[in-house]
């Protein structure tokens, strides 16, 4: 993406905060509230995801899990970026366990959620990776997800 193509205007801005919040709006109803014509507002959505300032579009599930009931929190540390970094990341997306996945700055490298049936399976998933030398692990810090109070997808 060029920074000629990024340029985005007042209303592209508008448009990305109403999706942000509902995805599943119709494009009339968009465009009243960005004040266009339906037509052209759907062209900037397209164009939008063309750029891919737009990547998706997911449900946000409130329903209790059926399966997997211990969600943790893992704060990673890794020892070695260069080698370590790009198949810890490839880990992260290949693992269905792990729900979410951020690189972050600070005193961790990661913030890893996962889903476990019970900690476990965690334990296991946890060892599993510290005794990997492709991910060169320094530290785990785990916390337990209590209950969600608020949770917003940006």
């Amino acid at each position: 993406m060029t920074d000629k193509k990024m340029q985005l205007d007042k209303i592209d801005f508008r448009i990305l905060d109403i999706l942000r919040t509902d995805g599943r709006i119709s494009y009339r109803k968009l465009s009243e509230l960005v004040n266009l014509t339906p037509r052209p507002c759907q062209a900037r959505v397209e164009r939008l995801e063309a750029l891919g300032v737009i990547e998706g579009y997911r449900a946000v599930i409130k329903a209790p899990r059926a399966t997997k009931p211990i969600v943790v929190i893992a704060q990673i540390v890794l020892a070695d970026h260069g080698r370590s970094q790009t198949p810890f990341e490839e880990e992260m997306r290949a693992n269905p366990a792990v729900l979410d996945c951020w690189l972050v700055s600070g005193t961790f490298d990661f913030l890893v959620r996962l889903a476990c049936e019970d900690l476990d399976e965690y334990r296991r998933i946890a060892n599993a990776w510290l005794e990997s030398p492709r991910f060169r692990i320094e530290k785990i810090v785990t916390t337990a997800e209590l209950q969600a109070i608020k949770r917003s997808i940006v």
